[in-house]
């Protein structure tokens, strides 16, 4: 790797490609010192004092100490808000160019994310980085290396606004910068892909499907499986590799693929590698970098400082809400299996933004990482701590034992007879005893997590379960404007979205 990468790339990039992580404490604190370098001059450097930190003796613990944590709310209302009208120099040097709207699965609007041209510079060295990561496992990369990668993402159409920026879709951004060598391989092609209605991009992907050589699919997995469930069911074939022989990496993201692999894997007529990533609208966080990893590796030599927030009862509130006094710890610090809420700061102007991630590290020497939920999502109504991690873990659990597909699901939690009790909405087209169903998720649930079995003899009376068709889900979400690859169904249902999905599922039994 290291030959190629010096006989074949000028010095500074073939250096900045490298994947090697050596001294993750060290490599930390050079990010952020560059990051406080750059935007030291800024009125969010000025305010908090960037230059202190950068010239402390403990950058790391004084950045901490002078700048807070910021969640999305705060910095847009106290900063971005300003680069909408064009003002340079808030938050990174110079105008704001491109915002990412992300929404995920939260209840608002969409977020307006900063991009910048610093940020999608690293994004694109981190691309390369994961792409040569693949040459790795070496039967897989012959099929694929120089076939067609197929990427399912939003519409690429960008909005312009009143300051001369484009706001978009993620993927809409980056075809704009797409490097021309790629377009060769890139499908949809970009007709399709600047297709906004996303039933009528799928079909025109089906239609084509046949006349590409695809080695590549890129995309979030509920989205990736309805597409080639879709080819295989208009062309009567047995399974996609009868279309794409050579299809033999899925790069996947924003969820965790574990629930989905049963359903994925009877699509296919021989195995391929998954390979995950971590790539936000904040920016390219890490990436499954070897074959057999746990987890994925933080990209910590590139344009990223890393937080840690243990996230527990002294840090966090029931509803997910960060309390006083938090404390967060730095790459160095953090310890094996233990919970984390991810906090980042980045050359988009991104300083000590609560993410809204939590992560579990499974390997500290190589800094790799699991996404174990979001800070808002989880179930604790009488002290359960019901990840989504747990959730995922059940969930895979029973999909191997009934042999059916479960692409998507939630859960509820709500007061139950002086007590309370979660109900379950599973979605599969497989025929199953929906009550074997719901006592199987309850017993791994009960061995996965030592609170919810506690809690399940005591204040959390009951279960319910309610299987659907995956046609209800996806109506729901094409009903709230949330239909495609950029948006995810929420893993625990709460406020006004599930009031929503209650008032979707009555209408829906009226009907």
């Amino acid at each position: 790797m290291a030959s190629f990468l010096d006989s074949s790339l000028p010095r500074s990039l073939a250096s900045a490609l490298r994947l090697g992580v050596s001294d993750p404490r060290r490599q930390q604190l050079r990010v952020l010192k560059k990051l406080l370098r750059k935007a030291r001059f800024t009125a969010f450097g000025q305010q908090y004092h960037f230059d202190e930190a950068l010239f402390s003796k403990h950058p790391g613990k004084r950045f901490q100490e002078l700048v807070p944590v910021h969640d999305y709310n705060k910095i847009y209302n106290e900063w971005w808000i300003q680069t909408l009208d064009g003002t340079p120099d808030v938050t990174w040097p110079g105008k704001i160019k491109y915002y990412a709207l992300s929404s995920g699965t939260s209840e608002a609007a969409s977020k307006y994310i900063p991009v910048t041209n610093d940020l999608l510079r690293s994004n694109m060295i981190n691309y390369l980085r994961q792409l040569l990561s693949l040459i790795r496992y070496e039967e897989a990369s012959k099929r694929a290396m120089t076939k067609g990668f197929l990427m399912l993402g939003g519409a690429t159409g960008l909005k312009k606004g009143k300051a001369g920026w484009y706001a978009g879709d993620l993927s809409g951004i980056l075809a704009k910068k797409r490097p021309f060598w790629f377009q060769t391989f890139y499908k949809p092609g970009g007709r399709i892909a600047a297709i906004t209605d996303w039933n009528q991009k799928l079909n025109e992907i089906v239609e084509q499907a046949p006349n590409w050589d695809i080695g590549f699919i890129v995309g979030v997995p509920a989205w990736c499986q309805m597409c080639i469930e879709m080819i295989i069911a208009y062309y009567k074939v047995n399974h996609i590799h009868e279309i794409w022989p050579n299809f033999s990496f899925f790069v996947h993201g924003g969820v965790a693929f574990e629930p989905y692999r049963k359903g994925f894997e009877k699509l296919l007529g021989k195995p391929i590698v998954y390979v995950e990533n971590y790539l936000s609208s904040e920016g390219f966080i890490g990436f499954k970098h070897r074959e057999h990893a746990k987890g994925m590796q933080l990209i910590l030599n590139n344009n990223i400082f890393f937080e840690f927030i243990p996230f527990d009862e002294q840090n966090f509130d029931a509803d997910g809400n960060l309390l006083r006094g938090h404390r967060a710890l730095m790459i160095h610090e953090v310890v094996l299996e233990k919970e984390y809420a991810l906090v980042i700061s980045t050359n988009a102007g991104t300083w000590r933004y609560l993410i809204g991630d939590t992560i579990r590290f499974v390997d500290i020497e190589k800094s790799e990482v699991v996404i174990t939920g979001r800070i808002k999502h989880f179930l604790s109504l009488t002290g359960e701590h019901l990840s989504v991690d747990n959730m995922n873990k059940a969930i895979e659990l029973v999909s191997e034992e009934f042999n059916i597909s479960i692409p998507e699901y939630t859960v509820t939690g709500f007061p139950y007879e002086q007590f309370f009790a979660h109900r379950w909405y599973i979605a599969t087209d497989d025929k199953v005893d929906p009550e074997k169903l719901r006592q199987r998720i309850d017993s791994h649930l009960r061995d996965l997590n030592d609170d919810y079995g506690i809690e399940r003899d005591s204040a959390l009376k009951e279960i319910f379960l309610e299987v659907l068709p995956e046609a209800v889900f996806l109506q729901f979400m094409e009903q709230r404007g949330k239909l495609g690859s950029q948006h995810k169904f929420p893993r625990v249902m709460k406020g006004k979205m599930l009031t929503d999905w209650d008032n979707f599922l009555r209408s829906r039994s009226t009907n």
